[in-house]
């Protein structure tokens, strides 16, 4: 019953306003505005056409504000926008998709990390441009630093040469051992056992960058890197993208086998 007197009374109100309208401008035309009342009907006319707009919009503002809240709800639905847990029902934990390895991205999860990073790799060709942040994130806020590679004399590391023969690369697994032994020998005592390597004779399903709950992961494509390939940001180790990948992750772990990082090539090769 409200609402049918408020529609009603908007179209009056609406039907009113026009008409005053028509009717000043053919007052005006005719000349009787000035007959009328010199100089003082059109600013009353103007007055009463302003305050009937008031009028509309005022009875109009509950239903304003309910469109501003539906526009904002439409506004949140984007993939930044949307809270944590509708992303984790709606895109499984995707937030985004990066065309290569973002080396700024990761470096900033690294800085904000505060229980342990991840690296699943065959080897980690960008381990040099990442070192000083691996280093940063056990000595200053003692994080735990796990590095998950192939071991050197996989039978993995021949196929992965031969799916990257047609870039010029290489498997390198002992450049990253190399970089690996000198952040360990470059941490304080009490930190080094922060900073663990194992090595795994498995195929590796994905390549793995994570710090905390944020994961980049990307695949091995033929003919490139994996940091060079579509890499896909996931947040949250509960979404399904996330569980799936920490499976994997852990799976690669505890198959995996400890390196001494205090002589890694030794240790690599009574493994």
């Amino acid at each position: 019953m409200g609402n049918g007197f408020r529609y009603r009374a908007e179209r009056i109100s609406l039907g009113t306003m026009a008409a005053a309208g028509i009717l000043v401008l053919l007052a005006d035309v005719l000349g009787w505005l000035d007959k009328m009342a010199p100089g003082g009907t059109l600013p009353k006319i103007t007055l009463l056409i302003l305050s009937t707009v008031t009028l509309f919009l005022l009875m109009e503002f509950d239903r304003l504000k309910a469109l501003d809240s539906i526009s904002a709800q439409i506004s949140g639905l984007t993939l930044d926008g949307l809270t944590g847990e509708l992303r984790r029902q709606h895109y499984l934990g995707v937030t985004r998709v990066h065309p290569e390895f973002p080396t700024a991205e990761f470096k900033r999860l690294v800085g904000g990390a505060r229980r342990e990073v991840v690296i699943l790799q065959t080897w980690v060709p960008n381990l040099d441009g990442l070192e000083e942040s691996l280093e940063k994130a056990v000595t200053e806020r003692d994080v735990e630093v796990r590095i998950l590679l192939v071991h050197p004399k996989s039978d993995v590391v021949y196929l992965r040469d031969q799916a990257l023969r047609s870039t010029s690369r290489s498997v390198s697994v002992n450049a990253s051992l190399d970089i690996l032994g000198r952040v360990h020998d470059r941490l304080p005592a009490g930190l080094r056992n922060k900073l663990k390597v194992r090595v795994y004779n498995s195929l590796p399903s994905i390549a793995v960058y994570k710090a905390d709950e944020h994961y980049l992961v990307s695949s091995f494509l033929h003919g490139q890197l994996a940091i060079e390939s579509t890499q896909i940001e996931i947040d949250g180790c509960d979404s399904v993208m996330g569980r799936q990948v920490q499976k994997e992750l852990d799976t690669l772990w505890d198959i995996g086998s400890e390196v001494d990082l205090r002589d890694p090539v030794r240790s690599i090769d009574v493994i």
